[in-house]
């Protein structure tokens, strides 16, 4: 059992529901990158979704956008991305690293070299947002061989065959977009999330996590109703944004547990 797979079991075993924060690696600097990654989980996340910077992240919005764009001054890659997970690993064993991120990279590396390395770093699971499931087979077996889950979006636009082919290779769980378009891009319509999300659970047995349109605690109580992880990308990337060196770490901390109060009190 993958270490996704373990938090999700002891969640369920409480009557709990994962919380799943993302920030961008290097952002607002590599050096605060694995500190950030702590104080998140010692402020209440279940796994942390790392993102990969990349200079053309067709699914983000504009707060990610401008991560992406601070960290990439930093000359942020893929292999950085990877140190951190590694380091970050020497102190904590386990709380689970998604990496999200794009093919690109991934295919510059290598996907062997890219999985090997992701290994040795102690990642946990990928989430390409551009492989789409028809030409990924092989680089899902390849995680697979070497213990790591492969992570796939669903959003309300994805017809119920093409749900059937994507939970055939997914592993881990399932990351429903909650909106059209991009991140951070809407508010959600809860109704309409949790009548899509009961219509996943027809077609798999993996958890499902929602994201994309979480802006606040509320939301996130909402989600916590529906689904089984709640993800919140932009509105902790724009808390870092608004963060100076002096609260950058309070200001996390503050914006984890309100979003932990929450989500717990369901």
């Amino acid at each position: 059992m993958s270490r996704i797979q373990s938090v999700f079991s002891a969640l369920k075993a409480q009557g709990k529901k994962a919380l799943i924060p993302y920030i961008t690696a290097g952002d607002p600097h590599p050096d605060q990158t694995v500190t950030l990654m702590h104080t998140l989980v010692s402020s209440g996340a279940d796994m942390i979704e790392l993102g990969v910077p990349f200079s053309d992240p067709m699914a983000d919005g504009p707060v990610i956008q401008r991560a992406s764009e601070r960290a990439l001054v930093h000359k942020m890659g893929l292999r950085k991305v990877l140190e951190m997970v590694k380091t970050f690993r020497e102190t904590n064993q386990a709380t689970p690293i998604v990496l999200m991120g794009y093919a690109n990279p991934i295919e510059a590396m290598g996907s062997a070299k890219f999985v090997a390395l992701a290994k040795e770093a102690g990642v946990d699971g990928v989430l390409t947002v551009d492989y789409p499931p028809e030409e990924c087979e092989a680089f899902n077996r390849e995680l697979a061989d070497a213990g790591m889950d492969s992570i796939f979006l669903l959003s309300p636009t994805t017809e119920p065959s093409r749900t059937e082919l994507i939970v055939k290779q997914a592993t881990g769980f399932l990351y429903y977009v909650s909106l059209k378009g991009v991140t951070g891009a809407a508010n959600l319509d809860i109704t309409e999330v949790k009548k899509r999300v009961a219509e996943i659970r027809k077609q798999t047995t993996l958890p499902i996590g929602v994201g994309f349109g979480v802006k606040d605690a509320a939301t996130a109580r909402e989600v916590a109703t529906i689904a089984d992880a709640v993800v919140v990308g932009s509105r902790m990337v724009l808390a870092i944004e608004g963060s100076d060196a002096n609260n950058l770490i309070s200001n996390v901390q503050a914006l984890m547990k309100e979003l932990r109060t929450a989500i717990d009190s369901v």
